[in-house]
């Protein structure tokens, strides 16, 4: 198997499930795009967290979160196709400064408008 490591964006929120000796195994889809203009592609991985970490975090790997993440890469086949498997060693959550295991409440910020009496002609600038 070959290392990878890059950003990617989650393409789908990661599911939990359970080996038969209770080992959890945290799946998720993620996507990165190669090269640029007319010659831009996406490739999609099928990636795995195993263990407590996937456990911990799958509730943060939602659909358009961007993650940096490392691990193993390999291909599996299914109905005739094959695809891209990530087995994940490292990640990381990128531009919100949220690492393994911590959370950011969202906060949702309403935009008021102001009433139309509090500011004078005066104020505005044009």
């Amino acid at each position: 198997m070959a290392n990878f490591k890059d950003l990617v964006r989650i393409g789908k929120d990661a599911q939990i499930r359970y080996t038969q000796g209770g080992k959890a195994v945290t799946s998720f889809s993620a996507a990165f795009d190669t090269g640029w203009g007319d010659n831009k592609q996406t490739v999609w991985l099928d990636c795995s967290l195993w263990g407590d970490r996937g456990e911990k975090v799958a509730h943060m790997l939602t659909k358009g979160t961007q993650v940096m993440i490392e691990g193993d890469i390999g291909t599996r086949e299914y109905e005739g196709k094959t695809y891209i498997t990530l087995k994940v060693s490292e990640f990381k959550f990128a531009g919100g400064g949220r690492s393994e295991g911590e959370r950011r409440p969202q906060q949702r910020q309403e935009r008021q408008s102001a009433p139309a009496d509090d500011f004078r002609d005066d104020d505005i600038p044009f």
